[in-house]
């Protein structure tokens, strides 16, 4: 079968190579639909972020390798001899980070915070190929309802309500969302489904914030014109936003703000609010941690998604209180145009994006 395979931060080849027997405890997918994620994308050109050291190290000793993938729509085409609950046929998505099994996270039920097991794309192969071998226990089956594009979003979506439900909004707290890439729009309708009162976003596109309050937000600020801080105490008589978002910062080379929304975002919490850490810098940053302290605030970051989160991520899109399909910018059809899929995932704002570009690998 073919698979990208990586030999060296930005140089991916199709390879032809041997898949092994489908091991009892896994499914056999041909994947549909597979979209980088923007932190893949990154990694894959070799800028530093999330896992960039351990990725450095694989490809100095192991190149070439099998990476990336997690973010997927699959058909299943074979069960291992343990596997139930899953047949032939059946479109899957699933989440990236499994648990170890072993470890006091997993033995005191809270799997989703072990640091042990192995991750899909990264630790296993993932599904920038004609076949994966995926582990069952990672699997959610995906709702007629929900199309393979929409699906290759969900496991975003599901750390998008992890996210959410650690903030903790209370109904009718008021939120604030800086950035409305995937992250930031996910994070909006999320906090939206999960009875958000008014719901304020920033960005500096006006195709973003025009996309953002289509799909629920009540303002939308292009930071360009007017100043988020400003606006947002305005809107809150006053006194900032209960619960506030960070979804923009970055590299500022692949067109993010680096951290100048985090420090907007900090001053457009009210006293005694959140401040919902979403971002992944891949650099050390200064913060006033009396600012924080004087103002009682807390920040915080989500937890990682588990199978619940994912589960209910898939009954909030089939029924339609999140909708993904706008934020779908770019479609590319067959195998060979992944490359061109991280290009435009890691320089979004270069290419208009809002959703990572998405493969379309199999009908």
């Amino acid at each position: 079968m073919k698979a990208w395979r990586f030999y060296a931060f930005g140089d991916m080849r199709l390879d032809d190579i041997e898949l092994g027997p489908c091991p009892p405890d896994h499914v056999l997918v041909e994947p549909m639909v597979v979209q980088p994620s923007v932190t893949e994308a990154q990694l894959a050109f070799g800028i530093p972020t999330l896992a960039y050291e351990n990725i450095k190290s694989r490809l100095e000793t192991d190149a070439p390798i099998q990476l990336f993938g997690h973010e997927f729509c699959a058909r299943i085409l074979e069960v291992g001899a343990e596997v139930t609950g899953y047949a032939p046929g059946d479109r899957v998505a699933a989440r990236a980070k499994l648990p170890c099994g072993d470890c006091s996270m997993c033995n005191s039920e809270r799997g989703n915070d072990c640091r042990r097991g192995p991750i899909i794309g990264f630790q296993l192969p993932g599904c920038f190929a004609e076949r994966a071998l995926l582990p069952a226990i990672s699997l959610v089956k995906v709702d007629d309802r929900i199309s393979d594009s929409e699906a290759a979003t969900l496991q975003s979506l599901s750390d998008s309500i992890a996210g959410v439900e650690t903030a903790q909004i209370r109904p009718g707290e008021s939120v604030a969302v800086f950035g409305q890439g995937s992250m930031g729009i996910e994070s909006m309708q999320a906090a939206r489904a999960c009875g958000a009162g008014r719901l304020i976003t920033v960005d500096v596109r006006d195709e973003a914030c025009k996309l953002s309050l289509e799909l629920g937000a009540d303002y939308a600020i292009n930071a360009k014109n007017d100043d988020p801080i400003e606006v947002i105490r305005d809107l809150t008589d006053g006194e900032g936003a209960d619960v506030v978002f960070e979804c923009a910062g970055g590299s500022v080379k692949q067109g993010l703000a680096g951290d100048k929304a985090l420090k907007q975002a900090m001053h457009a919490v009210r006293s005694g609010g959140k401040l919902v850490g979403v971002s992944w810098f891949g650099t050390p940053l200064e913060l006033d941690v009396d600012f924080f302290r004087e103002r009682s605030l807390r920040y915080i970051f989500p937890d990682i998604s588990s199978q619940a989160h994912l589960e209910f991520t898939v009954q909030l899109v089939a029924t339609g209180r999140i909708s993904m399909k706008p934020t779908i910018t770019h479609v590319l059809e067959g195998i060979d145009k992944v490359p061109e899929a991280f290009e435009i995932t890691a320089n979004k704002g270069k290419y208009q994006a809002i959703n990572p570009a998405q493969v379309v690998i199999a009908q």
